[in-house]
Parts: structure tokens; sequence; C-alpha cells
């Protein structure tokens, strides 16, 4: 595959007005009315499979995003920053944890909010028990991944705001060989309507088995 697609991520922010919702219109309501200025609740959890869109909703809603994966420890966590975004706490190592329960108080505190993602609820998860307390003393909210037919529907959207004709074959064969998550399929998308008008062709199954089957280079 041309490093273009490893490395291309959407051209698009995140918000949460571009986020496909399918099943998790809920979800998506409660965290929207979460971040009304008035909201007085400090945290708010979202738990699901990897996929589900968990890290896009995080980056929407917070400019402090930290992803506990690359930085178990919080290191890079401002001390002061009135709201934060934290995800894969699961991966949180000791003093990380120790450091997202200290924020998570400064900011019950200070009036401020705390956003916190992971694989498992709460509960389930493997972290100190005042940790767990606390995260679970907020709105706890679950996404679960599209299904193929609202995937299907988020493609189509997604080619129809760019202008693209993509054949249902092509559809089908994109969904069938390319990673499952929205924020992968986006990026596949936008790839795709690059290289058909950099090379003045249309859109169609060869075209997209040659963008998907190209060698690795630039």
């Amino acid at each position: 595959m041309r490093q273009l697609l490893l490395d291309l991520v959407p051209d698009l922010p995140p918000t949460l007005e571009n986020f496909a919702a399918g099943g998790n219109a809920d979800a998506l309501t409660a965290l929207a009315g979460w971040l009304a200025a008035d909201n007085r609740e400090p945290c708010l959890f979202l738990w699901g499979d990897s996929g589900a869109g968990k890290s896009h909703l995080l980056r929407a809603a917070a400019e402090v995003y930290i992803d506990a994966a690359a930085d178990p420890l919080l290191a890079t966590a401002p001390a002061d920053a009135p709201f934060l975004a934290v995800d894969n706490v699961e991966a949180l190592a000791g003093d990380g944890q120790i450091a997202l329960f200290n924020h998570f108080n400064r900011l019950r505190m200070g009036g401020g909010r705390l956003l916190a993602a992971a694989r498992l609820p709460p509960a389930q998860l493997d972290l100190r028990e005042d940790l767990r307390t606390r995260l679970g003393s907020g709105l706890i909210y679950r996404l679960r991944p599209l299904s193929d037919a609202e995937q299907t529907a988020a493609l189509a959207e997604q080619a129809a705001r760019r202008g693209m004709r993509l054949p249902a074959d092509a559809l089908a064969y994109l969904q069938a060989r390319a990673p499952r998550d929205m924020r992968s399929l986006a990026a596949l998308l936008a790839a795709l309507d690059r290289y058909s008008l950099e090379h003045k062709r249309p859109i169609t199954l060869p075209l997209l088995r040659e963008v998907l089957q190209a060698p690795l280079h630039d």
C-alpha cells in the first residue's frame, strides 16, 4: 500500500458534527449537553470497543487531548488545564493513575472537566480503587461500532460531500479490505479522492484495487 495511505489522516479535524453517530446518537447528545457552559457535572466517561469513535469525540471536545497508551504517566498533562480529555485510561501506569486521580480532584474542586475513555466501563478497569470510584461517579456512556449498514451510509455521505461518485462494488470492496474504524476509512476515502484527481481517472473498482495494492513508496 502506498505510503500516502499509511500516513494520511482525515483532512477535516474531528468535530461533533462530523462524527458518524449510528446507534450512538444518545451518547453524542449527552456529550453535547455535558459540554454546555451551564453543566456542573465534572466527569463524563466513554467506553467501547476499538473503532467505536472514542478518540474522535475526545479530540473533538477538548483542546488538551492525552492518549495514555502513548503517555502512561500523564507527563504531558498541563497542571492547570481546566479541561482534560484522557484516552485509553486502562493503559495508565501506577504514577499515571495517581496523576489522573489528582487531576480529577483538582478539576472537580475548580469547576473543571474531565472527559475519559477506555475499552471497558470504570468498574471493570484494572486501576486503583480510588480512581475507579472517581471515574465511575460521573456520566458513563457506551459507544458501539457502526453496523455495516450504518458504515455504508456514513461513507456514502462523506463521498457525496466530496462530490465523489463511489460505485457500490467499490464501496463494498473498501469495507471488506480496509480497517473497520471510520477514521481509517475516511482517510482512505480522502486518499482515493486525491489519487483519482491526480490521475484524472474516475473512481472504479479497478482504480480502488490499484490504490490499495500499490507498492510501498511515494
